[in-house]
């Protein structure tokens, strides 16, 4: 079905301009006529963009990709690996299988997976692939997953959902039951099916709303990448009504993790002014919204109840980034022209009126080099400015 693609030529060519100019090469004139140009430069697209996030499937002869979309909406190879450590068993069901980098990890941990994916075409290349992967434990069914999880007399250990929103407008906050297919309509049914479900969500969902919408979770992961939420799984078991826990993960230069319990008691909290270190949490931490816990997990003060930054006169491990304070002084136009009109520095505001563009255009700061200035408000609810150098790198 591939052949023509699989060619050794049409390879070559693919691989001699994976990062060429598209819009030039679109121009010129297709050296395979008897192969659909607009094809071949998909192909060359979205290769290229597999070579960061999918290093196996780019490093791996005879793959064949979707269009570009499925690149850019699958799971990274890294948080494909850590959700394949919350699953083990006999069998897993995967409802909106996709390109399969989920599955080929989750087929690591599991006898065997079902890969069930409504886009024929897809399902099609996707079973190719898992070939090519030498992933022989992956069975791919091509059609609605309500249908085939409907016919079936199977049960599962685990079925694993990816629901796509209906919607098309970005950064809306959305529901489950805004997406497809329908978790929370179709939940029972499914529980039918298998006593555990994994659900994997956009990092926009706002956790709240998914908790009025789910019932037996039994744990929220919060997943990053290099400081960048790259998604939610909720983790749910069949009757289960205990604490839910939240475990957050960062793949950075070094791996942080931080974990807790929904709602979990925050004794010893300490607010106080900038001593000599300054915290962070990363955007996994700041997503599960534990900034009090931080406070009186690490013996750390917050600068302000809504500022989430912490202080301290020893230096500590963090989950985020650590700074040295080398000045703190007062919001005004006297110290701003002092400390840093026409200087180079990164600039982050936390509880603060002004925005980076707003401070940056006004006081005629560059961006970059190796200063960081947090501009900020304090516990007296004076607004501060703290000029930093950075120790930890998240």
């Amino acid at each position: 079905m591939f052949d023509s693609i699989l060619q050794k030529e049409v390879q070559d060519f693919i691989n001699s301009n994976l990062f060429s100019d598209i819009q030039k090469l679109a121009l010129k004139k297709n050296p395979f006529p008897n192969l659909d140009y607009k094809m071949l430069l998909n192909q060359i697209v979205s290769k290229g963009k597999s070579k960061e996030k999918l290093p196996t499937w780019f490093t791996t002869d005879g793959i064949i990709y979707p269009e570009k979309i499925s690149i850019e909406q699958t799971s990274s190879e890294k948080t494909a690996q850590y959700k394949a450590t919350l699953v083990s068993g006999a069998r897993l069901v995967d409802l909106t299988g996709g390109f399969g980098i989920d599955d080929y990890y989750f087929s690591k941990k599991i006898e065997k997976v079902i890969h069930c994916e409504i886009n024929a075409d897809l399902s099609s290349v996707t079973k190719h692939n898992f070939k090519q992967l030498g992933a022989t434990n992956i069975e791919c069914s091509s059609g609605d997953s309500f249908d085939f999880l409907k016919n079936t007399a199977d049960n599962y250990d685990w079925i694993y959902i990816d629901p796509s929103r209906r919607s098309s407008e970005k950064g809306k906050v959305f529901l489950l039951a805004d997406c497809l297919p329908n978790v929370p309509e179709l939940l029972d049914f499914y529980f039918e099916k298998a006593n555990r479900i994994l659900i994997k969500t956009a990092p926009i969902l706002d956790i709240s709303s998914a908790l009025r919408e789910l019932k037996f979770v039994k744990t929220i992961h919060i997943v990053a990448v290099d400081n960048e939420v790259k998604e939610l799984l909720f983790e749910l078991e069949r009757n289960y009504t205990e604490r839910i826990s939240i475990k957050t993960i960062d793949f950075g230069k070094t791996t942080t993790r931080f974990d807790t319990f929904l709602s979990e008691q925050t004794p010893n909290l300490q607010f106080g002014l900038p001593q000599k270190y300054l915290y962070e949490p990363n955007s996994a931490v700041m997503k599960s919204g534990s900034f009090e816990l931080i406070s009186s997990r690490f013996s750390l003060e917050k600068l302000h109840p809504h500022s989430h930054l912490y202080t301290s006169d020893a230096l500590i491990d963090f989950p985020g980034r650590v700074f040295q304070i080398e000045a703190n002084f007062a919001y005004n136009k006297e110290n701003l022209k002092h400390y840093l009109q026409n200087q180079k520095c990164n600039i982050t505001t936390r509880n603060f009126p002004e925005t980076v563009e707003n401070i940056r255009k006004k006081w005629k700061i560059k961006d970059g080099g190796n200063q960081y200035t947090f501009f900020t408000t304090d516990i007296n609810n004076q607004k501060i400015v703290l000029l930093c150098t950075k120790i930890q790198q998240t």
